[in-house]
């Protein structure tokens, strides 16, 4: 009988949870804008978590759909531009390395975001999100000339050749996890502004091509010609003046980088946009149901 009874109660909670829940009356919106901001790279040439002085822009679109007040539904597309450089940084051992890299971001992007406040009502809520993503990049650097050198085909790290096996060319094309959080304002019924912090968790140590070792200079140069262990190693390009001592292509073996941690991408920067789908009707619609609907004890 008790049993029977507990059924019988759980039963009414559920249905009263159901009435009085959120999505009830609510009028499913879409968003449609657009991002400005910066982006940001964190990986093997930069000392510091993220290197400021290698800031650079970022643009993006995306859609959302709200499915009640607090999830939505979001994708997007963005580009961005990361940088880094071992001139920046003070340790020794970066500064002769002396290696430098620049790479598009171009990013695909579906996730969730979830609201702490009702925007309706409040007109500002912070928000978190996740997603998953699919981005490719294309690490190249720039020779003394200030022409622009493709670096994932030299193969810096002995990537493909038959003496180093185990190091495979890397894919331009990756899988990130986007997440971070946002605030955001409703300046009218129908436009939305915010600003929105987010990190890209990556899979990849060669965003900046540089992860693993050096390796036998003479078998670089066999098979991959001069260029690539002139660009595996750039310690005999110090500026004239600097108090690092120039030198000369280190043993096979040597650290040149560390795969202990993969590289990291962010972007950084400003929202704008425009609700359509829903209406002052709905809302309305919808706070009446919330009083009405909920019984009372």
């Amino acid at each position: 009988m008790k049993n029977r009874l507990s059924r019988a109660a759980w039963k009414r909670v559920v249905v009263i949870l159901l009435i009085c829940a959120p999505f009830s009356g609510f009028s499913q919106y879409w968003q449609a804008g657009g991002f400005i901001g910066t982006s940001n790279y964190s990986g093997d040439l930069v000392q510091t978590r993220v290197d400021l002085k290698y800031t650079r822009f970022a643009l993006g679109v995306f859609l959302k759909r709200d499915i009640n007040r607090y999830l939505t539904i979001r994708g997007g597309l963005s580009y961005g531009r990361i940088a880094g450089a071992d001139s920046t940084n003070r340790d020794t051992f970066l500064l002769k390395r002396n290696l430098s890299f620049r790479s598009p971001i171009w990013e695909g992007q579906l996730g969730f975001e979830f609201n702490f406040l009702d925007l309706d009502e409040k007109k500002i809520t912070p928000y978190v999100f996740a997603s998953v993503a699919v981005f490719s990049f294309y690490p190249t650097t720039k020779d003394s000339l200030g022409n622009t050198i493709n670096l994932r085909p030299l193969g810096t790290e002995g990537q493909g050749l038959a003496a180093y096996p185990t190091r495979k060319e890397y894919n331009l094309r990756q899988i990130s996890i986007p997440f971070g959080a946002g605030v955001k304002i409703l300046l009218t019924e129908n436009w939305i502004a915010g600003f929105e912090f987010g990190l890209r968790k990556t899979f990849t140590d060669y965003l900046d091509d540089v992860s693993l070792t050096y390796v036998d200079r003479n078998t670089l140069v066999r098979t991959r010609g001069q260029k690539a262990a002139d660009y595996a190693y750039r310690g005999d390009e110090v500026p004239v003046g600097s108090h690092v001592t120039p030198g000369t292509y280190p043993e096979d073996g040597t650290i040149r980088g560390s795969d202990k941690y993969k590289d990291w991408y962010m972007f950084t920067g400003l929202t704008l946009s425009y609700r359509f789908g829903g209406g002052s009707n709905a809302r309305n619609n919808w706070r009446r149901q919330k009083v009405s609907q909920c019984p009372r004890f």
